[in-house]
């Protein structure tokens, strides 16, 4: 098999394991997003998370890994829409922010 098309494979295998990482991650931040706005007594809208940003960084242990940043609205009187947003570091969560309280 020519060079070429190795290539073309093993990048097409990179994205769908980067895709497939992104929804097992994704998950857990819903997950965490709906725990804190039900123990704040606030309600998660829509049931979801959006991607806001991605970066490399490095974790404890000193090994790259992609932190991700997730958008998602809640409501605190259910007559209004306020901004959250969640860092994710691989499936762990390093900061869960509901307004001006922090989480984490």
């Amino acid at each position: 098999m020519p060079g070429p098309e190795i290539t073309i494979i093993v990048l097409l295998a990179a994205g769908v394991w980067l895709w497939l990482g992104s929804l097992r991650v994704r998950e857990v931040a819903v997950k965490a997003a709906r725990a804190a706005c039900q123990a704040e007594g606030c309600q998660f809208l829509d049931e979801t998370v959006s991607i806001a940003g991605i970066n490399l960084t490095r974790d404890d242990n000193g090994q790259l890994a992609l932190r991700r940043t997730y958008a998602f609205e809640y409501s605190d009187t259910g007559d209004n829409r306020c901004p959250g947003s969640i860092v994710m570091l691989g499936q762990e969560v390093l900061l869960l922010n509901i307004g001006l309280r922090l989480v984490g």
